[in-house]
């Protein structure tokens, strides 16, 4: 990904993100914001560990080569909804945006919603870089157009987050990741899996922190929140999407294909836990138990893919939850083993590596949950 092309200085656009018709204009909005943008925050979101947002490219060709008719119906349908564009406008502070009390907020609690801010806009900014380059190379109408409308929102709702971090001082410099983070390839299918789980995903841990704000306001400790209901309705329309570039080839979820998403699914749901359970007071302060809330978004991400998964984790087997806990424990040790350094680390480090590899292998063949998938794709979102 390699298009650095300036923007033109003599194109109109938005005052604001949240108003951006088209990815190009958001990224512009955002380079003129850079100034103002942190070098720490720029550094935590450089980062490349297992837990943290990695930037992606692929077979672009191959993406450009899709056939989308044997769903054409429901790709139309999706694309002008995404075309009618409902939450233009919407990513923006407004008299709803609460006073934070960012200096007497609890300095634990502080550090920890930084970090998920951060990693929220650099993981809404990779898929933003993905989708902007596939439009950029491709030829194949219906696949550009949908890759445009993806980045858009990406776009709006990496600024927005951004605009949330400026309030205390830090912010990521976007055209900076795109230059120097490291790209990581996934071959076309691979991209189609982990995208599809990373969306929806996104969107049952979004509704299911809304929801229960909804219910207990008193916990709502930063106005960002209330934005929520909306910004996973965008993921939910970007998963949507995956599946259905996934239902236009069968094979895509059949034969031998079944271990590869068995292994994203394993993957994608462990790695959530793990980096939760890194924010106890983030969690703490909302009032959700972390073990609870990891279960409710992977009940939720479930149900969502079975419209195109043949098969849901059994995440209600012994082996599951246990699992998922050594795994944890080992990404712990393996975080002091790096900061203790020498060989002491060095031995830790293989120590903690070699148990989570096992846990992992353990939960990865918890036998699997098979089911009939739907003749009809697309859901709406109902939680």
């Amino acid at each position: 990904m390699n298009d650095q092309s300036p923007i033109d200085p003599k194109v109109s656009i938005a005052a604001h993100t949240a108003d951006a018709r088209t990815v190009e204009e958001g990224l512009a909005i955002q380079e003129r914001q850079a100034v103002l943008d942190s070098e720490s925050a720029t550094a935590v979101a450089m980062q490349d560990t297992l837990l943290t947002p990695r930037f992606y490219t692929t077979d672009f060709d191959e993406l450009d080569a899709i056939d989308v008719t044997p769903v054409r119906d429901d790709w139309d349908a999706l694309i002008a909804e995404m075309e009618a564009d409902p939450n233009r406008g919407h990513f923006r502070k407004t008299a709803d945006w609460d006073h934070v009390d960012w200096a007497g907020m609890d300095p634990e609690l502080k550090k920890e919603f930084i970090d998920f801010l951060i990693s929220s806009c650099t993981a809404e900014f990779s898929g933003c870089v993905l989708y902007k380059e596939m439009k950029r190379r491709g030829n194949n109408r219906d696949i550009t157009q949908l890759f445009q409308l993806m980045a858009r929102d990406e776009a709006r709702h990496a600024g927005f987050i951004n605009d949330a971090l400026r309030e205390v001082g830090v912010a990521v410099n976007l055209g900076f990741l795109t230059q120097k983070k490291k790209y990581t390839y996934f071959r076309p299918k691979f991209i189609y899996y982990a995208t599809y789980l990373s969306e929806k995903i996104g969107y049952a841990r979004y509704i299911t922190i809304f929801r229960h704000l909804e219910a207990n306001p008193d916990r709502r400790f930063h106005p960002i929140f209330k934005w929520f209901e909306e910004w996973c309705n965008d993921e939910f329309r970007h998963g949507e999407a995956f599946a259905l570039l996934m239902k236009t080839d069968p094979k895509l979820t059949a034969g031998v294909n079944e271990w590869w998403i068995k292994f994203f699914l394993t993957a994608v749901y462990s790695t959530m836990y793990v980096r939760d359970h890194q924010r106890p007071a983030f969690h703490a302060a909302l009032g959700v138990d972390t073990d609870w809330y990891g279960q409710e978004v992977f009940r939720k991400t479930s149900e969502l893919s079975k419209q195109i998964f043949p098969f849901t984790l059994d995440i209600d087997h012994p082996r599951w939850m246990k699992g998922l806990k050594q795994l944890q424990r080992a990404s712990a040790d393996m975080d002091r083993a790096q900061k203790r350094g020498g060989i002491g680390g060095f031995f830790g480090r293989v120590w903690a590596g070699t148990r989570a590899t096992w846990a992992f292998a353990r939960l990865y063949t918890i036998p699997a949950v098979r089911h009939s998938v739907p003749a009809t794709t697309r859901l709406e979102p109902v939680y």
